[in-house]
C-alpha cells in the first residue's frame, strides 16, 4: 500500500497518528523514541499494514504473475497500483476528498524525514493522491520511482504487465482491500494501533 491507502486506514486516528503513517517509509530502524508517541504509533501501524499486505496470499499470487526477471520489483509497482484502486473506489477522479486535503495539511505543516524531504512537497503540490485515480498517472509514478533507483528502470519495464493484467489485479484488490480494512483500519471505536514495536 502507498500513501493514499495508509491515509485511509489511519484516518480514524489523530493528526499525529496520520502523519506517522504517511512518513513511515522515510523512517529507518525500530527505535522510535525520538518521535512523539502518537507519531511513533502511526509509524508502527504503517509497518504492520505493509507486513500484512506483503504476506497476503492475494499479493503473493499477483507477484507470481509478474515477469520472472522483474518479480523482485513487483511489490513496489503493486503498492502504487493499490493506491490507484483505492482512489477509484473513493471516486477521487470526480471529487476532492477531505481525507486527502487533511493529509496534505498534515504533511505541509511538519518537516518530512530526510529520505522523503524532496518527495513530500511534490506529492502535495502536484496533488498525487487525487491523481492516483488516473491509471496513466499511476503508471507514470511507477516509472518515476524506477528512475530514482540505480541501474536500468525495471519498474518502467513492469508497466506493460500492469496494463495487460489490469483486470486480474483489480480482482486481486477487490479481495485484498476488505481484508486489510478488517484487520488494520484504525477507528475511534476500534484502535488497531498496537503500542508494541
Amino acid at each position: 500500500m502507498n500513501f493514499l491507502a495508509h491515509a485511509w486506514l489511519a484516518r480514524g486516528g489523530s493528526d499525529d497518528f496520520l502523519y506517522g503513517n504517511l512518513i513511515a517509509d522515510g523512517v529507518k530502524g525500530s527505535d522510535l523514541s525520538a518521535w512523539p508517541a502518537e507519531v511513533a504509533l502511526g509509524i508502527r501501524h504503517h509497518r504492520r499494514v505493509d507486513a500484512f499486505v506483503d504476506g497476503h496470499p492475494v499479493v503473493l499470487s499477483a507477484r507470481r504473475r509478474a515477469p520472472a526477471e522483474l518479480r523482485r520489483y513487483a511489490g513496489i509497482a503493486l503498492d502504487l497500483l493499490w493506491d490507484h484502486f483505492v482512489a477509484r473506489e473513493l471516486e477521487l477522479e470526480t471529487q476532492k476528498s477531505r481525507l486527502v486535503l487533511r493529509s496534505y495539511r498534515v504533511l505541509s505543516h511538519r518537516p518530512a524525514p530526510a529520505r522523503l524531504e524532496r518527495m513530500i512537497p511534490a506529492l502535495v503540490a502536484q496533488d498525487w493522491l487525487h491523481r492516483y485515480a488516473d491509471f496513466t498517472f499511476t503508471c507514470d509514478a511507477v516509472r518515476g520511482i524506477g528512475n530514482r533507483l540505480s541501474g536500468p528502470n525495471r519498474l518502467a519495464a513492469l508497466v506493460p504487465w500492469l496494463e495487460a493484467d489490469y483486470g486480474n489485479l483489480q480482482r486481486d484488490f477487490d479481495r485484498l482491500w476488505p481484508a486489510v480494512i478488517e484487520a488494520l483500519e484504525a477507528t475511534p471505536g476500534k484502535r488497531s494501533i498496537d503500542p508494541q514495536p
